[in-house]
């Protein structure tokens, strides 16, 4: 297999497999992007709960400026699998992290899908390698690993396993950024991708020191929000030390701190997640919801990131 049969422009169904947060919000932004969106979900009430998720998000969709032909009524849902992947130009997998049940449904929907359509993964820990082990057209599958909510962060990790064709990785690359995307195409499978190892190592972090009182939920937050986090969406973390460096940059920020590396500063074990961690968690993050319910919460994210997005001149 070398070039998938559709052309990135030409592309104009969608097939969302599994609807939940992820992929619903994957559901809202193909629409809102102008494509018709062919969903398949066999948990029971997925179609309510997609329904609802679309339009939570469909506010923040139309402030960002919906592309022509933009409709929530492009919309079907599909109980047959078969059936929904029959008219499908892209397919786009988000079942939950389970490399059994990822496997299963690959293979289903390899089995099923017309011939050469691309058949993406928002998988958020395995590889490709791993996934498409049951599949009859492995070059055809591909990692497209988004970012919460798909609908609003741009991000795209795009990654083929060891049997992916390069034609399927270039063009499901160009895919997403024709679009609206903003895509890293990795050249080579790493464990976890590129920001979730990065978001991972701050999480385990946090865990730790609400784990050992060190720090509240509330105050681990607000060292973000208020602190780093400010910097993050105008320069990476790499270019923020490269500024700690004064006018000598990364060079001097290396000479002068790299021995501190070796600071037992970190405890990048991951950390036991006890009961009694679980539950200082869930009520820190009560307390600091402070009585607003997650869809307040949802419209409040969505409302800041937009602000981010327009002062940055990304919209």
């Amino acid at each position: 297999m070398t070039t998938p049969p559709v052309a990135v422009a030409d592309v104009r169904t969608v097939c969302c497999a599994g609807t939940g947060v992820i992929g619903g919000g994957w559901a809202a932004y193909f629409l809102a992007h102008g494509y018709d969106v062919v969903a398949w979900d066999p948990a029971p009430g997925a179609e309510e709960r997609l329904r609802h998720l679309v339009d939570a998000a469909w506010p923040a969709l139309t402030e960002l400026g919906l592309s022509e032909g933009a409709d929530r009524s492009r919309l079907t849902l599909e109980p047959d699998l078969a059936t929904a992947l029959a008219g499908a130009e892209f397919v786009q997998e988000s079942a939950p992290e389970d490399l059994d049940l990822k496997r299963r449904l690959l293979a289903d929907i390899d089995a099923a899908a017309p011939e050469g359509i691309v058949i993406s993964s928002s998988t958020s820990g395995y590889g490709m390698s791993e996934m498409y082990t049951s599949c009859q057209n492995p070059e055809r599958l591909v990692v497209g690993h988004p970012f919460n909510p798909p609908y609003l962060i741009p991000l795209v990790e795009v990654v083929g396993g060891e049997k992916t064709s390069a034609e399927v990785v270039a063009w499901t690359s160009d895919f997403f950024r024709h679009a609206g995307k903003s895509v890293i195409t990795m050249e080579r499978e790493v464990p976890g991708f590129i920001a979730n190892r990065l978001q991972e190592a701050l999480w385990r972090e946090a865990l730790h020191m609400v784990a050992a009182g060190e720090a509240t939920v509330e105050q681990i937050d607000l060292s973000i929000t208020d602190g780093p986090g400010l910097r993050w969406p105008v320069q990476g973390p790499m270019l923020t030390f490269h500024l700690a460096g004064g006018q000598g940059g990364m060079a001097h920020m290396l000479d002068h701190f790299g021995p501190s590396l070796k600071s037992p500063w970190t405890r990048l074990i991951a950390a036991e997640l006890t009961p009694e961690l679980r539950d200082a968690v869930v009520a820190g993050c009560d307390r600091e919801a402070h009585g607003r319910t997650i869809d307040d919460l949802v419209a409040e994210r969505d409302a800041g990131v937009i602000a981010v997005l327009r002062a940055l001149g990304r919209t």
